[in-house]
């Protein structure tokens, strides 16, 4: 209990947090701040503070799933909050509680889950995709993007709902892309079909979706017939690496963390070759500051495996000698903090119909994975980059002025 304790008076300096061990002694950190909260946590046997230790994410979330943690004065996401805004990426502090992990070490693992090989890529995506369509109807939008909205101020005091964010963020994607009525669009990981649809309603355009989850797949493909587009809007079960062309352009978005580095090469190469010669390609992808990572043990282990978040210089080296120019860049920062707590939001409103879905220990579980995600874009080294890329330097205009010009003409359709 003495490393345990050490840890935590490191990691929580503002706003106060009590522990209370399983023996009945009990441990206050911190000092009172009235931007945070003030929190308790009951430990229910003597191995939860080892196992935090041994693995704080992994072991936090373990024994938050099994019940084995109690939370006081707040929830799971003010326990994270406190913690993750007492140690926040500008500070440059760690919240590893073993300090610093060896560069030989850290660059086995990175070998060792980062390849995501062809075999078992539709594996991976079923384990978090192939979750009942239910679940998902219960916390993301009506057009069901699982990808971060897009909000105008970093804390919604617009008041803009859920909804409106994400055909916000559909608007701004679809501006990037310089879309003419009639042109080909391959959307790569198109989830249940409503970025496809949202670019052929208001852009004309023809689009070929592609996943990996059967589920998105067969809801997808009955949301086009249902709109009567499916001639315009086509869906397929189909790796990208086996797609034919050629497309004007390419949009992918929320797909990129599953690539892996080792096939960073591959997936650009590809796209590159199914783009006519004026094609463009807009990216939409989480991003970690600060240079390449690890995916945690929880992450890895329970949500998404073989996923890695990739650094911009990765995703760069990994698009160069391609011949596909970057032809933009941004960088979203507050606006997954903002999506997530919206999804955690309706989690926590849809607690019965979760539990009657899965079981206590699965909502506990998701939970956790909202919190820490939500968490991670306010406090942590993740953002989202939208990245562009074009194959010849003249397709598109050479200011910025067009996709502000497209999307405000979206916005009035």
């Amino acid at each position: 209990m003495k490393l345990f304790e050490h840890v935590i008076k490191r990691l929580v300096t503002r706003g106060q947090l009590t522990v209370f061990y399983a023996n009945g002694s009990s441990v206050t950190v911190g000092q009172p701040d009235p931007t945070l909260p003030a929190l308790a946590m009951r430990f229910r046997d003597s191995r939860v503070p080892f196992d935090i230790v041994r693995d704080p994410r992994l072991g936090m979330a373990e024994a938050w799933i099994d019940g084995r943690v109690a939370i006081e004065g707040g929830g799971i996401m003010e326990l994270v909050s406190l913690i993750r805004a007492n140690n926040a990426w500008e500070s440059g502090k760690s919240i590893d509680a073993k300090g610093v992990l060896t560069r030989s070490i850290k660059s086995a693992r990175q070998k060792l889950w980062r390849a995501n090989h062809k075999a078992r890529s539709k594996a991976n995506v079923a384990h978090h995709y192939d979750l009942s369509g239910a679940l998902y109807a219960l916390f993301l939008d009506r057009d069901r993007q699982y990808s971060c909205a897009y909000y105008p101020d970093a804390d919604n005091e617009a008041g803009i709902s859920l909804e409106q964010a994400q055909e916000d963020k559909k608007a701004h994607i679809a501006a990037k892309l310089h879309l003419k009525p009639g042109m080909k669009v391959l959307d790569i990981g198109c989830g249940w079909g409503g970025m496809a649809l949202y670019l052929h309603r208001t852009c004309g355009v023809d689009v070929t979706g592609i996943t990996l989850s059967e589920e998105q797949l067969k809801v997808a493909r009955q949301r086009a017939a249902d709109a009567g587009v499916a001639d315009h809007v086509r869906f397929e079960l189909i790796d990208y690496r086996d797609m034919t062309g050629p497309f004007d352009r390419i949009v992918s978005v929320g797909m990129f963390e599953h690539v892996g580095t080792a096939h960073y090469r591959t997936f650009f190469n590809t796209c590159r070759n199914l783009l006519t010669s004026d094609g463009v390609m807009l990216i939409h992808t989480i991003g970690r500051m600060g240079g390449p990572g690890i995916t945690d043990a929880f992450t890895q282990k329970y949500i998404f495996p073989g996923g890695y978040i990739p650094a911009l210089s990765e995703m760069i080296a990994g698009s160069e000698d391609t011949r596909l120019m970057v032809t933009d860049v941004e960088v979203l920062r507050m606006h997954y903090g903002l999506t997530l707590r919206e999804w955690y939001k309706r989690t926590l409103a849809n607690k019965a119909d979760i539990i009657a879905l899965y079981d206590e220990r699965f909502y506990r579980l998701w939970t956790f994975y909202l919190a820490g995600a939500a968490t991670v874009f306010e406090h942590g080294g993740m953002v989202n980059y939208q990245v562009q890329y074009a194959r010849d330097r003249r397709t598109l205009p050479i200011t910025r002025d067009y996709m502000a010009e497209a999307e405000t003409a979206l916005h009035g359709r």
